[in-house]
Protein backbone atom coordinates (compact mmCIF):
# COMPACT_ATOMS: atom_id res chain seq x y z
CA UNK A 1 0.00 0.00 0.00
CA UNK A 2 1.13 3.58 -0.82
CA UNK A 3 0.48 5.65 2.24
CA UNK A 4 3.72 8.21 1.68
CA UNK A 5 2.23 9.10 -1.93
CA UNK A 6 -1.47 9.25 -1.18
CA UNK A 7 -0.47 11.46 1.89
CA UNK A 8 1.38 13.46 -0.66
CA UNK A 9 -0.80 13.74 -3.55
CA UNK A 10 -3.83 14.70 -1.32
CA UNK A 11 -2.39 18.28 -0.70
CA UNK A 12 -2.50 20.24 2.27
CA UNK A 13 -5.88 19.74 3.39
CA UNK A 14 -6.09 17.09 6.54
CA UNK A 15 -8.86 15.95 5.99
CA UNK A 16 -7.70 15.16 2.13
CA UNK A 17 -4.88 13.67 3.57
CA UNK A 18 -6.39 11.39 6.50
CA UNK A 19 -8.96 10.21 3.16
CA UNK A 20 -5.57 9.48 1.17
CA UNK A 21 -4.27 7.16 4.26
CA UNK A 22 -7.89 5.19 5.09
CA UNK A 23 -8.77 4.83 1.23
CA UNK A 24 -6.99 0.95 0.83
CA UNK A 25 -9.24 0.14 4.04
CA UNK A 26 -12.39 1.66 2.50
CA UNK A 27 -14.10 -0.92 -0.07
CA UNK A 28 -17.47 -0.18 -1.45
CA UNK A 29 -19.83 1.98 -0.63
CA UNK A 30 -18.26 5.08 1.90
CA UNK A 31 -18.89 3.90 4.98
CA UNK A 32 -22.24 6.12 6.94
CA UNK A 33 -20.94 8.80 9.28
CA UNK A 34 -17.50 9.41 7.39
CA UNK A 35 -17.51 13.53 7.32
CA UNK A 36 -17.76 14.88 3.62
CA UNK A 37 -14.50 16.38 3.53
CA UNK A 38 -13.18 13.14 4.52
CA UNK A 39 -15.02 10.78 2.00
CA UNK A 40 -14.07 13.81 -0.78
CA UNK A 41 -10.32 12.56 0.32
CA UNK A 42 -11.15 8.71 0.09
CA UNK A 43 -12.55 9.73 -3.47
CA UNK A 44 -9.58 11.71 -4.99
CA UNK A 45 -7.19 8.72 -3.14
CA UNK A 46 -9.73 6.01 -5.72
CA UNK A 47 -9.55 8.35 -8.44
CA UNK A 48 -5.44 8.89 -8.26
CA UNK A 49 -5.69 4.67 -8.38
CA UNK A 50 -8.24 4.51 -11.19
CA UNK A 51 -5.49 7.37 -13.06
CA UNK A 52 -1.95 5.47 -12.21
CA UNK A 53 -3.73 2.32 -13.85
CA UNK A 54 -3.75 4.01 -17.03
CA UNK A 55 -0.83 6.29 -16.57
CA UNK A 56 1.90 5.16 -19.13
CA UNK A 57 4.99 5.36 -16.66
CA UNK A 58 3.01 3.25 -14.01
CA UNK A 59 1.85 0.89 -16.99
CA UNK A 60 5.73 0.31 -17.83
CA UNK A 61 6.74 -0.21 -14.59
CA UNK A 62 4.16 -2.98 -14.30
CA UNK A 63 5.28 -4.27 -17.34
CA UNK A 64 9.00 -4.53 -15.83
CA UNK A 65 7.51 -7.22 -13.35
CA UNK A 66 8.51 -10.28 -14.00
CA UNK A 67 5.51 -12.39 -15.67
CA UNK A 68 4.91 -14.41 -12.52
CA UNK A 69 4.47 -11.73 -10.41
CA UNK A 70 2.71 -9.78 -12.89
CA UNK A 71 -0.88 -10.56 -11.36
CA UNK A 72 0.41 -8.32 -8.06
CA UNK A 73 2.45 -6.30 -10.30
CA UNK A 74 0.37 -3.59 -8.87
CA UNK A 75 1.02 -3.97 -5.38
CA UNK A 76 4.63 -4.39 -5.93
CA UNK A 77 5.03 -0.89 -7.93
CA UNK A 78 3.01 1.13 -5.29
CA UNK A 79 5.59 -0.18 -2.88
CA UNK A 80 8.55 0.74 -5.15
CA UNK A 81 7.30 4.20 -5.60
CA UNK A 82 6.90 5.02 -2.11
CA UNK A 83 10.82 4.04 -1.46
CA UNK A 84 11.58 6.22 -4.25
CA UNK A 85 9.28 9.04 -3.16
CA UNK A 86 11.02 8.06 0.60
CA UNK A 87 14.06 8.63 -1.01
CA UNK A 88 13.58 11.31 -2.73
CA UNK A 89 11.32 12.89 -0.60
CA UNK A 90 12.69 17.03 -0.50
CA UNK A 91 12.39 16.81 -4.30
CA UNK A 92 8.65 16.69 -3.86
CA UNK A 93 7.76 18.23 -0.29
CA UNK A 94 10.13 21.16 1.68
CA UNK A 95 8.87 19.25 4.77
CA UNK A 96 11.50 17.17 6.10
CA UNK A 97 9.99 13.31 5.77
CA UNK A 98 10.42 12.99 9.57
CA UNK A 99 8.43 15.79 10.31
CA UNK A 100 5.53 15.05 7.66
CA UNK A 101 5.36 11.32 8.78
CA UNK A 102 5.01 12.18 12.46
CA UNK A 103 2.46 14.93 11.02
CA UNK A 104 0.55 11.98 9.60
CA UNK A 105 0.41 9.45 12.23
CA UNK A 106 -1.02 12.37 14.91
CA UNK A 107 -3.32 13.14 12.35
CA UNK A 108 -4.63 9.31 12.09
CA UNK A 109 -4.84 9.51 16.14
CA UNK A 110 -6.23 12.56 16.59
CA UNK A 111 -9.19 11.01 13.90
CA UNK A 112 -9.28 7.58 15.53
CA UNK A 113 -13.05 6.88 15.50
CA UNK A 114 -12.70 7.46 11.58
CA UNK A 115 -10.07 4.79 10.63
CA UNK A 116 -11.45 1.49 9.40
CA UNK A 117 -10.81 -1.23 12.41
CA UNK A 118 -7.51 -2.87 10.35
CA UNK A 119 -5.61 0.25 10.36
CA UNK A 120 -6.47 1.37 13.80
CA UNK A 121 -5.22 -1.89 14.50
CA UNK A 122 -2.30 -1.56 12.83
CA UNK A 123 -1.57 2.34 13.46
CA UNK A 124 0.96 1.61 16.69
CA UNK A 125 2.85 -0.51 14.50
CA UNK A 126 2.62 1.70 12.14
CA UNK A 127 4.03 4.60 14.01
CA UNK A 128 6.09 3.12 16.38
CA UNK A 129 8.36 1.42 13.35
CA UNK A 130 8.08 4.71 11.44
CA UNK A 131 6.45 2.17 8.29
CA UNK A 132 6.33 5.81 5.90
CA UNK A 133 10.06 7.00 6.79
CA UNK A 134 11.58 3.71 6.79
CA UNK A 135 10.27 2.85 3.23
CA UNK A 136 13.40 4.76 2.10
CA UNK A 137 15.37 1.45 2.44
CA UNK A 138 14.86 -1.10 -0.30
CA UNK A 139 15.15 -3.56 2.68
CA UNK A 140 12.32 -2.52 4.13
CA UNK A 141 10.00 -2.81 1.13
CA UNK A 142 11.24 -6.61 0.50
CA UNK A 143 9.84 -7.06 4.29
CA UNK A 144 6.64 -5.31 3.87
CA UNK A 145 6.34 -7.37 1.01
CA UNK A 146 6.94 -10.43 2.70
CA UNK A 147 4.72 -9.77 5.25
CA UNK A 148 1.68 -8.61 2.54
CA UNK A 149 2.49 -12.20 1.58
CA UNK A 150 2.31 -13.62 4.30
CA UNK A 151 -0.80 -12.35 5.85
CA UNK A 152 -2.88 -13.74 2.76
CA UNK A 153 -3.98 -17.14 3.22
CA UNK A 154 -2.97 -18.89 0.27
CA UNK A 155 -0.14 -19.11 -1.71
CA UNK A 156 0.82 -15.72 -3.28
CA UNK A 157 3.75 -14.32 -5.71
CA UNK A 158 4.50 -11.31 -3.75
CA UNK A 159 6.66 -13.43 -1.21
CA UNK A 160 10.39 -12.87 -2.35
CA UNK A 161 8.97 -9.76 -4.94
CA UNK A 162 11.15 -7.22 -3.34
CA UNK A 163 14.32 -8.77 -5.37
CA UNK A 164 12.84 -7.25 -8.85
CA UNK A 165 12.88 -3.46 -7.24
CA UNK A 166 16.86 -4.28 -7.31
CA UNK A 167 16.91 -5.91 -10.43
CA UNK A 168 15.71 -3.05 -12.21
CA UNK A 169 16.19 -0.21 -10.07
CA UNK A 170 17.28 2.91 -12.33
CA UNK A 171 14.05 1.50 -14.46
CA UNK A 172 11.07 1.71 -11.53
CA UNK A 173 13.20 4.96 -10.68
CA UNK A 174 12.79 6.71 -14.07
CA UNK A 175 9.11 5.45 -14.44
CA UNK A 176 8.47 6.68 -10.56
CA UNK A 177 9.69 10.32 -11.66
CA UNK A 178 7.33 10.74 -14.49
CA UNK A 179 4.90 9.00 -12.88
CA UNK A 180 4.84 11.54 -10.30
CA UNK A 181 5.19 14.54 -12.28
CA UNK A 182 1.69 13.49 -13.97
CA UNK A 183 -0.04 12.36 -10.73
CA UNK A 184 0.97 16.00 -9.19
CA UNK A 185 -0.52 17.39 -11.95
CA UNK A 186 -3.95 15.06 -12.03
CA UNK A 187 -4.25 15.13 -8.31
CA UNK A 188 -4.18 18.92 -7.97
CA UNK A 189 -6.38 19.42 -10.94
CA UNK A 190 -8.89 16.83 -9.38
CA UNK A 191 -8.58 18.69 -5.63
CA UNK A 192 -9.63 22.09 -7.84
CA UNK A 193 -12.42 21.08 -9.56
CA UNK A 194 -14.50 19.67 -6.32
Amino acid sequence: MNFLAHALLAGDAQADQLGGLIGDFVKGPLPAGLPDDVAAGVRLHREIDAFAETEPAFRRSRARVSAERRRVAGVMVDMFYDHFLARHWSDFHPEPLEVFTARMYRLMSEHGELLPPRLAAILPRMRESDWLGSYESPEIIAMALDRMAHRLSRANPLTGSGAELLADYAGFEADFREFMATARAFASHRRSVR
